[in-house]
């Protein structure tokens, strides 16, 4: 593959806030680009990447979905973009978190009615988190209320970022029909057809918006050299002049270009495309990317002669088995090849390359160094593994999942179906880091843990649907955790088996130190070997072992474990013994320092008619609830709170009963706190 083609890749995501219209704009741009010949709509059931009969059901994407096109700007050259489709729902932020970790840039969507709604606060931060550069499209400006100036202004209060408007609409709600273009000095027409039309400013219009412009053009120089050299000089700033800047600017995560349309009522498309092509990076524009191998850390260009390294961020099941989705940052990965997994531990053949467009897939003999692709038959393959040459092995920065905060207790209607749920729950859990299975330490249920009420009701729903399951589910449980109240030292575990013959023999010595953060760490400070390294690591790993299950029956968190001393036998010493002897001194440590229990809180974003304020406001404060903010937005309410997820449930259709079905709120993961002394004696009791 030649530079210059790779150079006319583009990788991107779309993000934003649940009903922001992602699915629709990824629609009209696929149609735009001649990928599908007819528009299908969510809520008819028939966007392209909303494709299993979940999403088309309920009208919101659930899983991020890839997808090809071309797109040739005007007198340009045809580039290849790869879009995924990510998820709103902040229940399957680990969806949108898989895909920018692996693309190259974004197109962040905001309603031009709501603005920048707290989940739009998110994903802008997990692509920031990701150093991905970004374009905000305003959506939804044909819309009673649409404020475009409100939501570049509330990009710059909200999200700290940096907006460059690249022009403004012509006209708004019902009389949408245009773009004064700031950087091309021109007009541009939306028809009803979805076609554009554009023509140069007229005399008069380039007085009214010259200002405009060189607002645009100073801004842009404050963060461009050539620029701003030019702009002092007092040279002409033409469209390619400044188009290269706010690439530039762009791709350093300088600013964020902003368009605006209609993506419902396909205006504005032509722009967005072009924008996607002039402003965001190709592989070759993105930093090389780190990666681990036995002689220590080395930088991976996207070569495709290179060591050969991809992630694999995706894993989806399919009636025909599993789809790993991989994508290649450096080397060619070809049909037939044997490849190193680093998760896994060993070599694994590729059988069959596809390039996917959402739930089809076209077949390819290889990819290389930039792709996105997916790899079929790899039954056990492993989120956030590296796939690398078997000669070469490479570990990639691998994507960090939420724990788990909410469980449901499922079982199997018939004794018989046993066996296939655990084999379903398996397959679930390989594909998605956020969900994971266990059993009830007195019950013996089976539980399912995932990140809430609407992320566990989908799992069940495919449970039933996908494997033919007749299930029954229990009550929800939290994932509460214990945390050390003290620090104690000079503990000590001893595992003394000898009586003549072989014997297990092993002595270790912690103290323990409660830390802020949720951390474990583990620290070995034995002096003069009294420990060899290999005994020193099957300690750590029962140590590790043992933090399963605290005092009070959960998993412990927020301590530093440090080695002082132990002791060894010539003849009797073991890595097993080592292991018993670290989790029964953590065991014995924990018991005499006691734990604090600690509870999932949620971040609650709640907007309610101004009328139902008072009763909202009640009821949260019921829940333990603590208020954080209230503001005003387009006459709405807006309550920004915290609140125990224990005390959450039921708490949507509550609010809809309290508002009469006009408030909506939105909660996500905020943390970890001590749970309250009443609250605790209450479950006690």
């Amino acid at each position: 593959m030649k530079p210059a083609s790779l150079a006319r890749w583009r990788n991107l995501g779309i993000i934003a806030h649940i009903d922001a219209g992602k699915t629709t704009l990824t629609e009209r741009l696929l149609w735009k680009t001649g990928a599908i010949h007819r528009m299908g709509e969510v809520h008819d059931g028939a966007a392209t990447t909303d494709f299993s009969p979940l999403e088309r059901e309920r009208g919101i994407t659930i899983g991020a979905a890839a997808v090809q096109a071309q797109w040739t700007p005007a007198g340009g050259d045809t580039h290849r973009l790869t879009l995924i489709d990510t998820p709103g729902h902040i229940d399957f932020a680990i969806e949108v978190e898989g895909s920018l970790r692996v693309l190259d840039g974004a197109v962040a969507v905001f309603c031009a009615v709501a603005g920048v709604q707290p989940q739009s606060e998110t994903v802008w931060r997990q692509a920031r988190r990701h150093g991905v550069p970004l374009i905000a499209f305003v959506n939804k400006m044909d819309r009673v209320g649409a404020d475009f100036d409100g939501v570049v202004a509330q990009l710059r209060e909200r999200l700290d970022a940096n907006p460059w408007p690249l022009g403004l609409p012509l006209g708004t709600e019902s009389d949408l029909h245009g773009w004064v273009d700031f950087v091309g000095e021109r007009i541009v027409q939306w028809h009803d057809d979805g076609s554009e039309s554009a023509q140069d400013w007229t005399a008069a219009q380039a007085a009214g918006y010259a200002p405009l412009r060189e607002r645009l053009i100073t801004a842009v120089a404050d963060h461009d050299d050539a620029l701003a050299e030019a702009w002092l000089e007092g040279r002409r700033i033409d469209a390619a002049m400044l188009k290269a800047a706010l690439r530039r600017a762009t791709l350093r995560g300088a600013g964020v270009p902003v368009l605006a349309g209609s993506a419902f009522r396909t205006k504005g498309m032509d722009g967005l495309l072009d924008a996607i092509v002039d402003y965001l990076p190709s592989p070759l524009d993105r930093p090389a990317v780190p990666a681990d191998s036995e002689s220590g850390t080395q930088l991976l260009a996207p070569d495709p002669d290179g060591p050969l390294a991809g992630l694999v961020f995706k894993i989806v099941r399919q009636e025909h088995g599993p789809l790993s989705f991989v994508r290649l940052y450096s080397g060619t990965l070809r049909v037939g090849d044997t490849v190193w997994a680093s998760q896994r531990g060993r070599s694994v053949r590729v059988g069959r390359l596809l390039v996917m467009q959402a739930d089809r897939g076209r077949e390819v003999t290889q990819a290389v160094a930039g792709e996105i692709v997916a790899v079929a038959g790899w039954k056990d393959a492993v989120g956030g593994e590296t796939v690398g040459a078997p000669g070469r092995h490479f570990a990639l920065e691998r994507i960090e999942a939420q724990p788990a905060v909410l469980a449901w207790r499922v079982a199997a209607a018939k004794p018989g179906d046993l066996i296939r749920l655990n084999q379903a729950l398996a397959a679930l859990a390989q594909e998605d880091p956020t969900f994971r299975t266990g059993s009830d330490a007195e019950t013996g249920e089976t539980l399912i843990w995932g990140m809430g009420e609407l992320h566990l009701e989908v799992k069940v729903e495919r449970l039933r649907r996908e494997w033919q399951l007749d299930l029954r589910t229990g009550a929800p449980s939290v994932a509460y955790q214990e945390t050390p109240l003290r620090e104690v030292r000079g503990i000590e575990g001893k595992v003394s088996q000898q009586n003549g013959g072989a014997g297990q023999f092993a002595r270790v010595v912690i103290d323990l130190q409660p830390i802020d953060g949720g951390e474990v760490e583990f620290v070995d400070r034995t002096r003069g070997g009294v420990i060899p390294r290999a005994f020193v690591l099957a300690a750590e790993k029962g140590l590790r072992a043992a933090l399963a299950e605290g005092p009070q029956g959960h998993p412990v968190v927020g301590l530093r474990a440090v080695l002082v001393d132990g002791e060894t036998h010539v003849r009797d010493s073991s890595e097993l013994a080592f292991q018993r002897a670290g989790a029964d001194a953590l065991r014995l440590a924990l018991a005499q320092a006691g734990t604090q229990l600690l509870e999932p809180v949620m971040q609650l974003s709640v907007e309610t008619p101004a009328a139902a304020l008072g009763d909202v406001l009640a009821d949260l404060q019921r829940r333990q609830g603590r208020i954080s903010a209230i503001g005003d937005e387009g006459g709405r309410q807006v309550v920004a709170a915290l609140a125990p997820l224990a005390q959450l449930s039921g708490y949507a259709t509550a609010l809809r009963s309290l508002s009469q079905g006009r408030a909506a709120a939105t909660v996500q993961f905020g943390g970890y706190e001590a749970v309250r002394v009443a609250a605790a004696a209450a479950r006690a009791a």
